[in-house]
Formats: structure tokens, C-alpha cells, sequence
């Protein structure tokens, strides 16, 4: 019997793809170096569906069918390379290899090459969703050797995730590592959002609301334009008690983890020169977080002193609703610029209308937001900020106030908020006509001769100032 796919790699997200695929009737072989993981996932396969398991990768060559699809659910870095490797004795140049981990996409554009000099077809399929997604339908962007995308679309369009319209969350990225890479900023944009939600319900309980308010409140916000997949979940995990009555949140010990694509997005924006101050601000929320031992200590030498908050319990509510929503627009603002960046970088033909429907349903940023950002470029496809499409000025202009006012509310109360006041300063910075920078190249040229540019002379004529001197000012 021929396969149509193999998955090698059968934790938690390769068990559930794989069973997924069987459900749509794909004939699906798997393999992983742990029995007992093969073991489980027999023990999930129902009659009505088709999974052989493999004990040795070699026998891929008979077990499917040409060209060979083989798709990889493995830990990022060097066990994506060594099973690669170990393909290549079983494969033949046609076959195409799927990495659907989370994986660098400096690795991907790295194998992409590699493989292509070999003949064979690789693709970097970023996958988002958990293991619900993985499960039931994730949202699926692959990358790669476009080649191979007519042979694979059916298959990964059948597992992913549909829209309450139909459309299908499974579409091409580009060539190279350009579905890792929109992947990678997908997480980040996800740093993003749960640092906006967490800074938010700190605040609403430093105030002086109680547990089935906050709760409520999140909600009641996920009826309206923050619907999100992160705000409902939110709900429930604020809803969830031991049996003595206290939150179990409150027992779950504040020192966030991470797996690294928040921190590639924020070291990529580095390197592209991409203003990226939001979620560059949650990578480090999440790394100040493990510091605990550091921070009770200085809990206890710096003592916070608050004053009672006297003001009306609602208008903060309508206000932090304001403050979520545009920070959020702020967030996404970011990322899809620092796609656009990327796009000239690497030679990507990226379309950003497209990306938003990708994770319009079955990943974890899932929201009614993206219905509009999907518009907004719709509308002008070369748009160069989210901020500049007329629904999105207007509405961080309905939300600015409230926005304000709880950025100051936060600080006001020793709350730390970075990633809401950095969504603020940013909006600030990008509308300022004129930014104190040229102070700023006045100091690099007095200390470092780093010259400048005038406003009065053409770009591409440079200045320098013997300010130590005479203080006449040279054409370099």
C-alpha cells in the first residue's frame, strides 16, 4: 500500500497533524526515533483511517508514493539538519521534504539551497494553531521551492484551517524561508498581544476590580473589535479555580518561558533597521519575568507605595478597552512593516492581504482585526503602514484618549506597562513631522565627525562643523 505522506517527528503537533490528515482520508506513514511515541499515536488511529508506522526512515522509499512528500514536526536546529541527512538516503531528487517546526528562517533559506543544488523540493511551512490546531485545522504558510507547492497545496489545504466564509488558511508565502519568516513574525506579533492583555489585567487588579469583573470584562471585549482567540482564552483562564476558591493563576509562578521566535523577530528588526519597539519591548517583559529571586528581593529594598485609586471603576473599563485595541493596531503595524523590510531584503514577493488571511482562523493571533487589515490592503496593496489606511487612522484617533489616559493611569499606580507605552511613543514618534534626531546627528558629528545632512541642501550633500574650532561648517 502507498502512502501520500509520511511525518516523522511524532510529539504532541506531528501526532495531531498526522491524525488530521487521516481524517481527510491521506494515507499517512509515521516515524519517529521513540517507539513509544509510535506507540501512542497507534493507539489515537481509528478504523476508518490509514497510518502505518515505520520502523526505519528507509523504508520511506517504498512506502510512498512519487513524488515522495515527507513532512518534519521536529525541535528546530540541528535535528531538523540530521534527519535531513538521513532523507537523502532514502530519497530521490523530485521528493519533497516539509519542515513544519518552528525553525529559523535563516535555516530554511540555508536547506532550501542546499536541497535545491540535490534535485529535491523543499518547503519551510510555518504551522500555528497548538495542539488543537495541529489537530483539527491550523493555519498553515509555507515557503520554499514554489515547485512543489502544486503537488502539496491539496494535502495542506485539506488539514487547514477555513474561515467562517470558506477561505482556506493554507496559501503560498514566497520562495526561501519566506513562510518561516512570516511565521517568525506571527509569533512575535503573538508576544505582542499576550503582553498587552497581561499589562491590562495587572492594572484592572491593582485598581481594585474583582475577579469576576476583570473576568467579564474580557468577556464582553471578545464580543466586540477585540475578539481574539487570546482574549477568549483569557476569559476562561481567568475563570479557572482550585478547590479552595483562588484562581489558579494566581498560583502559577510569574517567570514567563519562550522558545526563541520572539527573540528572532526582535534581533531581525535589529538587523533591518525596523522600529519594532513593541514587541521588542514583550521579548523583554518575558525576560525580566525569569529575574524573580532578583525581584523579590528588590520587592523588599524598593517598596512600591500606591495611592487608593478614587475614580470611576467604568470609564477605566472603556478606557483600557481603548488602550488594547490600538495598541493591538500598533502591534500588527510593526509586524507588517517589518515584513515589508524583509520582502526588499531577502527578494520576496510577499502579499500582505493574504498573510492576514492566513491568520484570520486556527492560529493563535485568530481575530476579527485581520477581516480589516485584509481590507486595508485590499485597498492599496503598497500601503506602507497600517496607520496610514483611513479605518485604522480613524479608529486609533476614537481610541487615543483612552489610551492616554490609561498609560498614565499605569504609570501613575506603579504598574510597568512597557509594551502599551511602547505602542504609544511609537504612535507618537511616526506622526511627529520633526524629531529632536537632529540634535542627535549634531552630537555624533561634534564627537565622531560623523557629518549630516541640511534641510536647505540637496539629500545627497553631507556637512561637517568644526565645532571645537572655528565652527565653520565644511561640504564633505
Amino acid at each position: 500500500m502507498s502512502c501520500d505522506i509520511a511525518v516523522i517527528g511524532l510529539g504532541v503537533m506531528g501526532r495531531n497533524i498526522a491524525l488530521n490528515m487521516a481524517d481527510q482520508g491521506h494515507k499517512v506513514a509515521v516515524y519517529n526515533r521513540s517507539q513509544g511515541k509510535v506507540d501512542l499515536m497507534m493507539e489515537q488511529v481509528t478504523d476508518n483511517q490509514t497510518v502505518v508506522a515505520l520502523e526505519d526512515i528507509r523504508e520511506l522509499q517504498l512506502q510512498l508514493q512519487a513524488p515522495r512528500k515527507v513532512l518534519l514536526m521536529l525541535t528546530a536546529g540541528a535535528a531538523v539538519d540530521a534527519v535531513i541527512e538521513n532523507l537523502l538516503q532514502a530519497l530521490e531528487p523530485g521528493d519533497i521534504i516539509i519542515d513544519g517546526g518552528n525553525s529559523n528562517f535563516h535555516d530554511t533559506q540555508r536547506r532550501w539551497e542546499s536541497l535545491k543544488q540535490k534535485g529535491m523540493l523543499f518547503v519551510g511551512a510555518g504551522i500555528s494553531g497548538g495542539e488543537d490546531g495541529a489537530r483539527y485545522g491550523p493555519s498553515i504558510m509555507p515557503g520554499g521551492d514554489k515547485a512543489a507547492w502544486p503537488l502539496i497545496k491539496p494535502l495542506l489545504q485539506s488539514i487547514a484551517a477555513k474561515t467562517d466564509d470558506g477561505e482556506v488558511c493554507c496559501q503560498w508565502v514566497g520562495e526561501g524561508g519566506a513562510g518561516h519568516y512570516v511565521k517568525m513574525i506571527h509569533n512575535g506579533i503573538e508576544y505582542g498581544d499576550m503582553q498587552l492583555i497581561v499589562e491590562s489585567w495587572q492594572l484592572m487588579q491593582v485598581i481594585g476590580f474583582n475577579e469576576q469583573q476583570i473576568a467579564d470584562a474580557f468577556r464582553n471585549w471578545n464580543e466586540g473589535v477585540l475578539q481574539s482567540y487570546l482574549i477568549e482564552i483569557t476569559a476562561d483562564i481567568l475563570q479557572q479555580k482550585d478547590d479552595d476558591g483562588v484562581l489558579r493563576v494566581h498560583r502559577i509562578l510569574d517567570s514567563a518561558g519562550q522558545k526563541g521566535t520572539g527573540r528572532w523577530t526582535a534581533i531581525d528588526s535589529l538587523e533591518l533597521g525596523a522600529p519594532l519597539t513593541l514587541i521588542s519591548e514583550a521579548v523583554y517583559a518575558r525576560v525580566l519575568s525569569a529575574y524573580k529571586d532578583e525581584r523579590v528581593k528588590a520587592a523588599k529594598k524598593l517598596a512600591v507605595t500606591r495611592e487608593a485609586f478614587t475614580g470611576e471603576l467604568d470609564s477605566v473599563l472603556a478606557n483600557t478597552q481603548d488602550a488594547l485595541y490600538a495598541s493591538k493596531i500598533i502591534s500588527y503595524t510593526q509586524g507588517f512593516m517589518q515584513m515589508r523590510l524583509a520582502a526588499k531584503e531577502y527578494g520576496w514577493n510577499l502579499e500582505y492581504g493574504n498573510i492576514a488571511l492566513l491568520w484570520r482562523a486556527g492560529c493563535i493571533i485568530r481575530s476579527l482585526f485581520l477581516t480589516d487589515i485584509k481590507q486595508a490592503f485590499e485597498s492599496n496593496p503598497d500601503l506602507e503602514s497600517l496607520m496610514m489606511d483611513d479605518f485604522f487612522a480613524e479608529a486609533l484617533q476614537r481610541s487615543e484618549q483612552g489610551w492616554r489616559a490609561i498609560c498614565s493611569l499605569g504609570i501613575q499606580q506603579v504598574v510597568p506597562m512597557p509594551a502599551m507605552n511602547a505602542a504609544l511613543i511609537f504612535y507618537d514618534g511616526y506622526r511627529t513631522e520633526t524629531l529632536p534626531a537632529n540634535l542627535l546627528q549634531a552630537q555624533r558629528d561634534y564627537f565622531g565627525a560623523h557629518t549630516y545632512h541640511r534641510i536647505d541642501k540637496p539629500d545627497n550633500e553631507s556637512f561637517h562643523t568644526r565645532w571645537t574650532g572655528d565652527g565653520i561648517e565644511e561640504k564633505v
